[in-house]
């Protein structure tokens, strides 16, 4: 009797095409709409378009031809970069430390999963303490161990690092629990016949903890590498309008910026599409790196 209670499909139709139309509607939709935006002269948000731009690809040369797009995109791969070593590498670490205690484990997945709750509006207002010039932390805890210059931590030079470090940390929770999630689905038994033949918990971790977690691994990057392409709240909120200087644009800062900032709709509507576009390959592009295996 179990197998033929999936014979008869339609109750299935009743789940799915309710779904699809909120996707319909909701997605697929404003994304049509705002390709066609992109070809348009919107000036307000909320307002009508005056007609089709001429040329109508007057954006997209825009685009090519801006240089903060230029910037926007060096520091996205650069926080792609971080996010690639800083929260992945460090997430796969503690995943794989607290996989292998007994006491306290419970305690450490709380702890590093915690940045996630707080909201990254709240975060960029407490790092902007944090990184004050004149009796901000950092600065405080420095002159403890002599240091008499102010550093002036979102400076042009150091900007970018001081708004990619809590960014990076966070997110390394997030990625963590996906991480310990794909551990705990390893068996016990390839653990405990692996300590039976001798081998180390180095070992371990190298010949059947890393493959094992292969395919968890490539969910992660492609998270990770499209995610980095998306991150706005916490930057915008240390450093508006690309402060200084406009050097710590991000695609997803850029984006907002000249959509509510310069009121130039849909030159943000481009740089949405163009956002999309370097997901999708971006994304083709890790999936062919980090194929999946079946085991």
């Amino acid at each position: 009797m179990g197998a033929n209670i999936y014979k008869n499909k339609k109750p299935l139709f009743f789940f799915l095409v309710p779904a699809f139309l909120f996707i319909a509607v909701f997605l697929y939709y404003p994304f049509i709409q705002n390709i066609i935006n992109s070809f348009m002269n919107i000036t307000q948000l909320g307002q009508p378009a005056s007609g089709f731009n001429d040329p109508w690809y007057t954006n997209y040369v825009q685009m090519f031809k801006d240089p903060n797009v230029g910037t926007a995109l060096v520091n996205t791969l650069i926080m792609t970069l971080v996010t690639l070593v800083g929260q992945v590498g460090i997430a796969l670490i503690l995943a794989l430390m607290i996989d292998n205690i007994k006491f306290g484990a419970k305690l450490f997945r709380t702890v590093y999963f915690f940045p996630i709750v707080i909201s990254a509006t709240a975060l960029g207002l407490l790092f902007n303490l944090v990184f004050l010039r004149d009796k901000g932390m950092l600065n405080q805890f420095l002159e403890l161990f002599g240091k008499t210059t102010l550093t002036d931590w979102k400076a042009e030079g150091i900007a970018l690092f001081t708004m990619m470090l809590p960014v990076m940390w966070q997110y390394v929770g997030f990625y963590f629990i996906i991480i310990i999630t794909g551990l705990n689905n390893i068996s016990d038994e390839l653990y405990e016949a692996a300590a039976i033949d001798g081998a180390s918990r180095l070992q371990r971790v190298r010949y059947i903890s890393l493959p094992m977690l292969h395919n968890v691994l490539c969910t992660v990057v492609v998270l990770a590498v499209t995610g980095a392409l998306k991150v706005f709240d916490l930057p915008w909120t240390m450093f508006p309008k690309g402060m200084p200087l406009k050097t710590t644009f991000l695609t997803g800062t850029y984006m907002y910026y000249q959509t509510n900032e310069v009121k130039n709709v849909d030159y943000g509507s481009t740089l949405a599409v163009m956002i999309v576009i370097l997901g999708v390959i971006l994304s083709k592009v890790v999936n062919a790196i980090f194929k999946e295996k079946d085991y």
